[in-house]
C-alpha cells in the first residue's frame, strides 16, 4: 500500500505491528533502522503510551498497540481509498455532472453528447433537468447545475459561454396555409398573420429572442394563442388556428399535419450555448465541455 501523505508514522506502525522486525519493516519503508525506531518513540511520545514491547530477540504489541493497529488499518485504508475516489473526481473520471437543458437542445445536442460521454466517462453519473433558460440561470447561480444549455446570446463575466448551434427559423402552419404557397416567406410577410406561440412563463427566452428580431425589421407580431408546450403548440396550428416559427433543429418532429418553410433573413437564427461557471474547474465539469464542444455540428 502506498503511504498517505501526513500519517507517515502511524503508517511506518502499521508495518511494524505487521513484521514484528524492525530490519524487515525497515526494508520495506526503504529507511534505516534507527530513522525507523526513531519514528516509533515520535509516534509513542506524540500519543503518550507504548505500542510495542521492544527486546533484543523479538518486537511484540502490547494490549494498546493491539487496539491501535485493528483501529488504523482500517483508518488508513479507508485513507487511501478516498484518495482515490477524489482523485477520480479531479480528474474527471467518477462523480456526477448536473446538466440543465431547455427545447431547443433536447432533440440532438444533449441526446448526442450524453451518448459520446458516457462512453468516455462511463463512471461519471450525468444528471439531466429540462429548464426553461432563465430558470437555467438562476439555476447556475446558485450551484444547483453545473453546465446549461440555453438560448443564446449569454455574456457574462462570471461564466464562460460557448455557441454550440445556430438555427435558422421557419414559419410552420397547416397543411396549404396561404403563407406557405407563396415563393419565399420573409418576415414581413407575417405581419397579419395570427400566430400561436410559447407562452411567457416557459418560452420566455425564446419570445424576446423573436421579438428583438421582427421589432428590428419593423415587424409587430400578432399573438392570437400560446401554448405551454411543443406537443399543445403544434396541435394548435394543425388545427388551422394560426401559424409558428420554429427552429430548424425542431422540424424534424412537426408530425405529417403541419408544414414548414425558411423565414428568408440572414438574422433570422437562434442560438443554443453552454454555459458554466467559470470558477466550476471540477473534473466533470470539464470533460463534459470537451465532449459537448467538440462533437462535430448536427446535419
Amino acid at each position: 500500500m502506498e503511504i498517505p501523505a501526513g500519517l507517515d508514522l502511524v503508517y511506518s506502525f502499521l508495518v511494524v505491528a505487521d513484521e514484528l522486525n524492525f530490519r524487515r519493516s525497515a526494508e520495506r519503508l526503504h529507511v534505516d533502522q534507527s530513522a525507523l525506531s526513531r519514528r516509533i518513540q515520535k509516534l509513542e511520545q506524540t500519543l503518550g503510551f507504548r505500542l510495542l514491547e521492544r527486546t533484543t530477540r523479538e518486537v511484540s504489541l502490547t494490549a494498546a498497540g493491539r487496539r491501535f493497529y485493528k483501529d488504523n488499518l482500517a483508518l488508513l485504508n479507508g485513507y487511501a481509498d478516498s484518495i482515490s475516489a477524489a482523485r477520480g473526481i479531479a480528474e474527471g473520471h467518477t462523480g456526477t455532472v448536473r446538466v440543465g437543458y431547455m427545447a431547443f437542445a433536447a432533440t440532438e445536442l444533449v441526446p448526442r453528447t450524453v451518448a459520446r460521454f458516457g462512453k468516455l466517462h462511463p463512471h461519471v453519473d450525468v444528471k439531466l433537468r429540462y429548464i426553461r433558460t432563465q430558470g437555467q440561470k438562476l439555476a447556475l447561480a446558485n450551484d444547483e447545475i453545473d453546465i446549461g444549455y440555453m438560448i443564446g446570446p449569454f455574456v457574462h463575466s462570471e461564466y464562460n459561454a460557448v455557441r454550440l448551434a445556430s438555427d435558422p427559423l421557419y414559419l410552420v402552419g397547416p397543411l396549404n396555409h396561404p403563407l406557405l404557397r407563396l415563393p419565399s416567406v420573409r418576415p414581413s410577410d407575417l405581419a397579419d398573420a395570427d400566430m400561436i406561440l410559447g407562452d411567457m412563463e416557459e418560452w420566455g427566452e425564446y419570445r424576446w429572442r423573436l421579438s428583438e428580431l421582427f421589432n428590428g425589421v419593423g415587424v409587430a407580431l400578432r399573438v392570437r394563442l400560446e401554448a405551454s408546450n411543443t406537443l399543445a403548440l403544434i396541435g394548435l396550428v394543425a388545427a388551422g388556428l394560426g401559424v409558428t416559427i420554429y427552429p430548424e433543429n425542431l422540424l424534424a418532429f412537426l408530425g405529417r399535419n403541419v408544414e414548414a418553410r425558411p423565414i428568408q433573413h440572414s438574422d433570422f437564427r437562434i442560438e443554443t450555448v453552454l454555459v458554466w461557471k467559470r470558477t466550476n474547474r471540477s473534473g466533470p465539469t470539464q470533460r463534459f465541455v470537451e465532449v459537448a464542444t467538440r462533437l462535430p455540428a448536427p446535419l
